[in-house]
């Protein structure tokens, strides 16, 4: 199922709402994007705060039908709406990769490699 972004109808205050997330990016959504975008992991294509099932998801790539999460401390009081949002967004085929905001500033070397293994089929465990 590919067009998972396209041909939805999305609200104007959630359209907005993304676009102030893009220009509000946290320092870990940041230090990501800097080594995502553009095509710079392995010619791969991510979209940042992207709005997909109603959601605005960190980051999109569609080639890998991967949505990447980089989670701060308020995920911890809401796991169960994180796993509601993973159950919505597998229904739609996607998968849902969550790093921390200290693996990013940290140990992006890891989070990185754990996405090109991903491109290349061969996940191993999160950093």
């Amino acid at each position: 199922m590919s067009g998972i972004i396209t041909g939805q109808r999305v609200p104007r205050d959630k359209l907005d709402r993304a676009k102030g997330l893009r220009r509000e990016m946290t320092a870990a959504e940041a230090r990501l994007w800097q080594h995502v975008r553009a095509n710079r992991l392995g010619g791969l294509r991510f979209r940042r705060q992207q709005i997909i099932a109603g959601f605005i998801v960190d980051f999109y790539c569609e080639a890998l039908r991967l949505v990447v999460e980089i989670d701060g401390p308020v995920h911890d009081d809401q796991t169960a709406d994180d796993r509601e949002r993973e159950r919505v967004l597998a229904r739609r085929g996607l998968t849902v990769l969550r790093f921390t905001n200290d693996a990013v500033m940290h140990n992006l070397p890891a989070v990185l490699a754990r996405l090109q293994a991903l491109a290349h089929g061969r996940a191993g465990p999160p950093p």
